[in-house]
């Protein structure tokens, strides 16, 4: 008991030296704007340059969204998948290699849960009240990433912090990938 009370308290330190005021997470705002055409929205970094696009198609049988670098370079799609029970959404590289798919959990009675499935790496689990944009991305074992809104008083606003170890592409693709699923 009181090995589990200690491992606990040491996870918890670990993660505000990462995820604290201080901590070496990598920041991200997310920034959409309300009256957009195609839902194109920048993503910018915590000193608020913008560092990527997120570049909404119109015009599409499904939903698709083009994750690109400052010079246009498309980084990933984020796509709808068709015909399936729950809400998911897949993650390609520009070449079309799956790089993760997105599922919603089919119950999850207290708080929404989502998986990340990555085609070679640990899948992620997303936890927390996708709703208003305060949840964590874990590997099983420890927290990657947290996206919050409490860190900002705009309303279409919320901030995602990244654990330096993580593909920030990826982990920025499955929250615009979630944000697109849980408000339509």
């Amino acid at each position: 008991m009181f090995d589990r009370a200690r491992e606990r308290r040491e996870q918890r330190r670990e993660e505000r030296e990462v995820f604290g005021i201080r901590g070496t997470a990598t920041r991200y705002r997310m920034r959409q704007s309300l009256i957009s055409i195609g839902d194109n929205f920048w993503i910018e970094n915590d000193r608020g340059e913008r560092t990527f696009k997120v570049d909404g198609k119109m015009l599409r049988v499904r939903d698709t969204l083009y994750l690109e670098d400052m010079q246009g370079n498309v980084l990933c799609k984020i796509q709808q998948k068709l015909l399936s029970i729950r809400d998911t959404m897949t993650i390609e590289a520009d070449s079309g290699e799956s790089l993760a798919t997105i599922k919603k959990a089919l119950i999850s009675p207290i708080r929404e849960r989502w998986t990340v499935k990555i085609g070679n790496g640990p899948d992620l689990t997303i936890k927390g009240n996708v709703l208003d944009f305060e949840y964590e991305i874990d590997d099983g074992d420890r927290k990657v990433a947290e996206v919050s809104k409490k860190w900002f008083r705009l309303t279409d606003t919320y901030g995602v912090q990244i654990e330096p170890s993580q593909n920030d592409v990826l982990i920025l693709a499955a929250t615009v990938a979630i944000d697109m699923m849980s408000h339509p």
